[in-house]
């Protein structure tokens, strides 16, 4: 029986483990050609980036692999000091000599060898504090105000630091997970809408609030204006020309001009653009299915595991799949010109060694899902046999 079970356990794992080996893979191609030209100007080394992606993306698989052997019954029993020890976090971004600042936002914590975004750590501590919540209070989420009210006055904490930071994109990510949990979770239909409501009135508020934010707004729906295209709009306008330049098939990898210090940030929030200039129309959208076949099977994971019973697990699953999802798309947005310009890196694919690393964990925790799903199902089936 116990080899039954590992043959389903792996049957079930390998399912989501090759495609998310080649979005690693793929990252790694995306970063190696787009940071050539940053990383031969500033260290003389033209793989510098790629070197060190490299070596996040051997970490990446080390880190999935640990993780994937944490039972959830470990995590049910700690989300809510995994939930404070990421609001430590987000304050210690602000305290000298920990806290580092990127182009005027404090969002990362110094730790020498790697820098850390306490927002990704956040986020995945949010889905798994409100995954608990939904199933210990269960009854109270589905038929109380109180219910509905108590995780959103917690989170209410941590919207409050990301937009000190400021990073509204990881605020947009983490509520936009959280509505999709409470809303599968059973909350009622009104409580949702109201909430809805006011998280997009809440950021029409937070959008009009800073002129910066206005700015982009502005370079959004116009950046081939004189007064944006060199200025707030410039951004955009670069990812657009290597859009246009990809057409059907692309320069060629590793032939891109944009990355040559016209397209800012090339090799991190913008590497799409670079990859679908070089690869063309065929190559991003290999690169965008890729993504949501993965998604997809989260999805998949979260829809399993809830039939079986394992609701802890399937709130869990549904949650990193919305982060996911809803980073991809933003970002995504943003390099095509659908949104406002947002620094938010995309998932599996842009540089970063901590944004990597936590996607990792994501996979590794679903994959522990997967499993605890097929025990369930194996130790169902042999008491209906009996």
């Amino acid at each position: 029986m116990s080899n039954f079970i590992h043959r389903i356990d792996w049957q079930n794992q390998q399912t989501l483990f090759w495609p998310w080996l080649v979005l690693m893979i793929l990252g790694w191609l995306m970063v190696t050609s787009a940071s050539t030209g940053i990383a031969e100007y500033y260290t003389g080394n033209a793989a510098y980036f790629s070197i060190r992606h490299g070596v996040y993306l051997v970490l990446g698989v080390a880190v999935m692999y640990l993780f994937s052997q944490i039972p959830l019954e470990a995590w049910a029993k700690v989300d809510v000091v995994f939930l404070l020890a990421s609001v430590v976090g987000l304050v210690l971004v602000f305290v000298p000599g920990i806290g580092h600042e990127v182009n005027g936002s404090q969002r990362w914590l110094n730790f020498g060898i790697i820098k850390v975004q306490a927002s990704e750590l956040a986020k995945l501590a949010a889905v798994f504090y409100v995954s608990g919540y939904l199933v210990r209070r269960r009854e109270e989420v589905q038929s109380q105000w109180s219910g509905f009210i108590k995780p959103l006055a917690i989170l209410a904490g941590i919207v409050l630091l990301l937009l000190l930071e400021p990073d509204f994109g990881a605020v947009v990510v983490l509520m936009g997970a959280v509505l999709i949990q409470l809303f599968l979770g059973g909350v009622k239909a009104g409580q949702f809408f109201l909430l809805l409501i006011a998280t997009l009135a809440l950021s029409v508020v937070v959008l009009t609030s800073e002129s910066y934010r206005v700015e982009r707004l502005m370079a959004y729906l116009d950046p081939w204006a004189p007064e944006h295209v060199y200025g707030t709009g410039y951004q955009l306008t670069q990812s657009l020309i290597a859009f246009g330049r990809g057409d059907w098939f692309g320069v060629g990898l590793g032939e891109s001009v944009q990355k040559l210090f016209y397209l800012p940030e090339a090799h991190t929030d913008f590497v799409f653009a670079i990859w679908a200039e070089e690869t063309g129309l065929i190559g991003g959208a290999f690169a965008v299915m890729a993504l949501v076949t993965v998604i997809g099977l989260i999805w998949q994971v979260g829809w399993k595991a809830q039939q079986v019973g394992n609701m802890y697990g399937a709130y869990i699953a549904i949650g990193i799949a919305s982060l996911l999802g809803l980073q991809a798309v933003i970002n995504i947005g943003v390099n095509t010109g659908l949104l406002p310009t947002k620094g938010l890196t995309l998932p599996f694919y842009s540089y970063g060694g901590s944004s990597l690393l936590i996607c990792c964990v994501m996979i590794g925790v679903v994959m522990r899902i997967a499993y605890e799903s097929a025990q369930m199902t194996v130790g169902g089936d042999d008491e209906q046999s009996e």
